[in-house]
């Protein structure tokens, strides 16, 4: 009876889990399909059948370079995931290994500065990128996705460094390691899932921040977000281009994450079961 319960409990989770992935999933879904579409046939109404002509594709790549956008956007997202770990590998080692009485105060407030509309700090972040000159550059938007996901990769690594014993970095010292090797040759070894599934997080994040990828380019490193922002125009929404462009620009980081999926869950999970 008991076994008969728990199939009976399977079957539903699993139903109502797959109902909860198309629910959320489904934009997406429709987004490609109307992609294959033609102007006239995605202004008519829903559908879920496309006639298949690529038609808003050529169209997309003659209005824009997709590739330099795309290259673009690989630029940004690999450069401030590099960046921010290395910032955040340190950081998280000395929060987790040498705390003081202000570090959950220091973890609490750079979460914070999560939960602060980006608006708010827009003009001041303009004009500082304006006097440096860092409007439309790749350093200038590499430096700001990388202060933007610097809490989250931060918060995340002292979770992880948390889990690992800090008899093994003592032995370490006892051996002679120094500080860095300490870091960077027993305690990131030690943390790969955890690193991982960060740095896999932290590209995703990355490749699709909008607010600030298209307020502070225009041409010269303006990433994907800013390709398919380009298909919004005075004359109105072209829902066939604008939906190959989107289709386009998510297809990198969805093929990404579908074959990384296995390293990020492990990774999210680690040491979350003793």
């Amino acid at each position: 009876m008991a076994r008969a319960v728990s199939t009976r409990k399977t079957v539903v989770v699993t139903i109502f889990a797959w109902i909860v992935a198309l629910i959320i999933f489904f934009p997406i879904l429709y987004t490609i399909i109307t992609s294959f579409k033609s102007e006239t046939e995605a202004i008519q109404g829903f559908s879920l059948i496309p006639s298949g002509t690529v038609e808003s594709y050529g169209a997309v790549q003659a209005q824009s370079n997709y590739f330099k956008f795309f290259l673009n956007s690989v630029v940004l997202s690999l450069g401030s995931t590099f960046l921010a770990l290395l910032i955040s590998v340190p950081a998280a080692w000395s929060m987790a290994f040498s705390p003081t009485a202000k570090t959950k105060d220091i973890l609490m407030w750079m979460l914070s500065t999560k939960m602060m509309p980006a608006v708010a700090v827009l003009v001041p972040i303009y004009l500082i990128f304006r006097d440096f000159g860092l409007l439309d550059s790749r350093i200038g938007l590499t430096v700001m996705l990388t202060m933007i996901n610097l809490p989250i990769v931060i918060w995340m690594l002292y979770t992880y460094f948390r889990e690992i014993p800090g008899e093994i970095l003592e032995a370490a010292r006892m051996d002679g390691a120094s500080l860095w090797g300490e870091i960077f040759y027993v305690l990131t070894p030690m943390a790969v899932p955890g690193i991982a599934s960060t740095m896999l997080l932290n590209i995703i994040l990355a490749w699709n921040e909008a607010f600030w990828t298209i307020r502070l380019t225009t041409t010269n490193a303006a990433p994907l977000t800013a390709f398919i922002a380009s298909f919004s125009s005075p004359q109105g929404l072209f829902w066939a281009k604008l939906s190959a462009a989107s289709t386009l620009a998510i297809a990198p980081i969805l093929i990404m994450g579908w074959f990384s999926q296995k390293q990020l869950v492990r990774g999210l999970t680690f040491g979350a079961v003793k």
